[in-house]
């Protein structure tokens, strides 16, 4: 990484190109910043929204639904999140959405008016890229971020990484950075995550970031036992069965996991959906595109027939962990340094329990915008440096030891398999214990040892993406250590009850040691 074919500048550099990184770089674009975004896939179709039906947290600006709607979601947040926040991405959700009216074609609902709540994730992406690109975006496709640039006085000042398509290696230089990485699945096969493996997390630490709520990275979704196919919406409807037909005692709902966990621990499970309404049924091509696809393939009628179930990982995805959020614009603990959608923690509007897809969605669009708007505001006020020193800062699997030899293909793949082992099972992640969290941190913090002095790869991508899948799961199993209490989808067996003096946020930082400490503010006061 210290050989560069590719140099631009920018007002503002966004890496990522899902539903946050796309809603950031138009935000910013229209505070009238030039704006470059690196997308580590093709912006349009990588990401986790690019293949879902995403129901947006939608509620009219009536002041009674609107506080029914916080106090509902408030209720299952276990002390953990801010009304005030919540109240903040309602309106800017409900602002937001109709504006896309000129790039996306919205279904009618019953009355005749626009859905806006839910939309089809292909072309919601596609549409958000033609609406970048009309707000004058210059995208980078193909081209993943490695690491950042830092000033002498620590504040950021671009980024780092490769074309994949041409092997180039860039920098950008801007005034500020957005980081809209997306979350950690830790290559769990969840659909759309295949670019989501924590480089963002693994940048930011290094400049000196903390992470908040990564102990609340447990979170699972039900999907048919073939396939990757996660959606939880028409799983609420779900019935299971064990092997012989017996119906088990597992209620209708979305926060089944540890019911279902436990079954599984014991032998194959099976559902069926008959139980979903016709109405539900009727809208299901339009809702979730693609989600009878893998039933229609498969030969199976979910309505009719039991079929065979797992729980997919989804980590940070529609967990709730994530880069720490200093003040209303989502900036960082790095100066310069601002983060959206599943790179930032969602604790402000979810607390300790997921925020599915309808929360997450609008926490994208919305911390997507406050992003682009500050970072934007920020390069207007401090300029770009362009001409000042920065130094590229990354480490573990970028730059290794003088004398380190070089990793096979095969060698880095057992780094992954290592995350996979502890990051996966439900014994491990979802019914945690001190035995069982210690034995997961010994593994991964040798693993890291490792990463950090020794590996070196052909594909420096790959070796990237497995320091920062490393240093992922030892920062979620670091938190999970901490908090000895059951709170939200933090399932201890060892601390099966919540602990009241427990009821705050814990960020957690560094590299070779990783701390955990309170949060003194509770991560931010009420923001009015």
């Amino acid at each position: 990484m210290d050989k560069t074919s590719i140099a631009l500048e920018a007002d503002v550099l966004v890496v990522g190109g899902g539903l946050a990184g796309t809603w950031a770089a138009v935000a910013a674009a229209r505070a009238g910043a030039s704006v470059v975004l690196a997308d580590k896939g093709y912006c349009g179709t990588s990401g986790v929204t690019a293949s879902a039906g995403p129901g947006h947290w939608w509620v009219p600006p009536d002041p009674q639904l609107r506080a029914e709607a916080i106090r509902s979601r408030n209720a299952r947040a276990f002390g953990l999140a801010d009304t005030g926040w919540m109240a903040r991405v309602l309106e800017k959700t409900w602002q937001s959405i109709p504006r896309l009216r000129s790039y996306y074609r919205f279904s009618p609902d019953e009355t005749g008016a626009p859905r806006y709540r839910a939309l089809r994730g292909p072309e919601y992406m596609r549409a958000m890229r033609r609406y970048a690109e009309d707000c004058g975006v210059q995208i980078l496709d193909q081209s993943p971020a490695l690491e950042l640039l830092l000033h002498l006085d620590g504040s950021v000042a671009g980024a780092a990484g490769i074309s994949r398509a041409s092997a180039d290696a860039w920098t950008v230089r801007s005034g500020a950075v957005v980081l809209a990485t997306g979350g950690c699945a830790f290559m769990s096969h969840l659909l759309g995550s295949r670019t989501n493996t924590g480089d963002g997390y693994l940048m930011a630490a290094e400049a000196g970031a903390r992470l908040s709520g990564m102990e609340f990275t447990s979170y699972y979704t039900v999907a048919p036992a073939w396939s990757t196919m996660t959606r939880a919406m028409s799983f609420a409807f779900a019935r299971y069965f064990d092997a012989a037909g017996h119906e088990l005692p597992i209620p209708p709902g979305p926060d089944v996991t540890p019911a279902v966990a436990a079954e599984l621990l014991k032998g194959p499970v099976f559902a069926n959906l008959a139980r979903m309404p016709k109405d539900i049924r009727a809208r299901l091509p339009q809702i979730s595109p693609n989600f009878l696809l893998a039933f229609s393939r498969a030969g199976v009628d979910p309505f009719d027939q039991n079929f065979e179930i797992t729980l997919r990982a989804e980590g940070t995805v529609r967990g709730i962990g994530g880069l720490r959020i200093a003040d209303e614009e989502c900036r960082t603990d790095v100066a310069g340094l601002f983060a959206a959608g599943d790179a930032a923690t969602r604790e402000l509007i979810a607390g300790a329990t997921s925020g599915g897809g309808a929360q997450n969605s609008a926490w994208a669009v919305s911390s997507g915008q406050w992003v682009g708007e500050g970072a934007a505001r920020l390069a207007r006020t401090s300029g770009r440096r362009a001409g000042e020193f920065a130094a590229a800062i990354g480490e573990a699997g970028l730059r290794p030891p003088p004398g380190s030899t070089l990793w096979s293909r095969e060698a880095i793949d057992e780094i992954v398999s290592v995350v996979r082992d502890e990051m996966h099972p439900y014994e491990k992640n979802i019914f945690r214990s001190r035995e069982k969290l210690q034995r997961s941190l010994d593994r991964l913090d040798e693993t890291w040892r490792s990463v950090r002095t020794s590996l070196r790869g052909s594909d420096v991508l790959k070796a990237r993406e497995a320091a920062a899948l490393v240093a992922s799961g030892r920062w979620s199993y670091r938190a999970a250590l901490a908090r000895t209490e059951s709170r939200g989808m933090h399932l201890r067996t060892d601390h099966p009850s919540a602990d009241a003096r427990l009821q705050h946020r814990l960020t957690v930082g560094g590299l070779d040691r990783v701390t955990v400490r309170t949060d003194p503010a509770n991560a931010l006061a009420q923001v009015a």
